[in-house]
């Protein structure tokens, strides 16, 4: 499409959490600072959150690339399961052996002793949960009691909770607050700001190939800011779509007009006002 005009090698604002377009912007980047740090001093809970399209999931799987090599994990993408799909998840992730038809209290026995040979490597065990919000209740009450798994000395399994903001009111159930005081560190993902937003567009292209003066002229900048009120993946969408407008006039750079009209087109953006419209 737009691609070869503007001399790029690929599409530099896909939706997809490809981890190479990480920005270290301030609120991400010290999100992850916070969760390698945390787990390092074998912290149990973290929780992170953020609104939706803030970049939680791609942090999500940085985190999961930065562990790697010094921990075992487990990645649950989706958590909407009972307690006992839970704990047969968990135990899958890790490598636990568990018997075709196994009890939970079966699942959970060799879940334990996965988790100490586990320890006995020298590695701690990890359990990655994004879209934490989701989970029902009684299997919240499962993750915790999940933890409960440790030796004298030993922490068997941390646990780190991606979630949107609906997962603190989630947390703040009296049913759940044992839960909640288990929570060492909590980090909200902040929407990006003026400069972060002109900095991310720059990233992306720049990692796309691109080569040259900025495509995004100030005013077409102000108003991508405003309208996806430094939302990442709404960037990402009024971006690819001012790209495309001003492909299809045989601009070389993105101009207010162009992301008034991604904006107009675009049901998530926020109206940029009449001082805009008119300007």
């Amino acid at each position: 499409m737009y691609e070869a005009h503007f001399g790029l090698q690929e599409a530099p604002f896909a939706l997809t959490p490809n981890t190479r377009y990480f920005l270290r912007a301030p609120s991400h980047g010290d999100a992850l600072e916070l969760l390698v740090v945390a787990l390092r001093q074998r912290e149990g809970f973290i929780k992170i959150t953020g609104e939706v399209g803030t970049g939680k999931t791609l942090l999500c799987r940085l985190l999961l690339n930065e562990l790697e090599e010094e921990a075992h994990t487990a990645y649950i993408p989706n958590p909407h399961l009972s307690p006992e799909a839970l704990y047969e998840a968990v135990a899958e992730e890790l490598g636990a052996e568990v018997q075709p038809g196994a009890n939970t209290h079966q699942v959970l026995k060799s879940l334990n002793e996965k988790l100490i040979d586990l320890a006995m490597d020298q590695k701690p065990a990890i359990l990655v949960i994004d879209e934490a919000q989701a989970m029902p209740e009684a299997t919240i009450e499962a993750l915790r009691l999940l933890t409960n798994l440790e030796t004298e000395s030993t922490r068997l399994l941390q646990v780190v909770l991606f979630g949107q903001p609906e997962l603190d009111t989630l947390l703040s159930r009296d049913s759940l607050r044992q839960l909640k005081q288990r929570i060492t560190f909590h980090y909200r993902i902040e929407p990006l700001g003026r400069e972060s937003v002109a900095q991310y567009l720059r990233h992306r292209l720049a990692l796309a190939g691109y080569n040259g003066a900025d495509v995004f002229r100030p005013g077409a900048l102000k108003v991508i800011t405003r309208a996806s009120g430094g939302i990442p993946r709404l960037v990402n969408v009024l971006a690819h779509k001012s790209m495309l407008a001003a492909w299809g006039n045989g601009d070389r750079q993105v101009e207010r007009g162009h992301v008034l009209s991604a904006v107009k087109d675009t049901e998530s953006a926020r109206s940029p006002g009449l001082l805009a419209r008119w300007l």
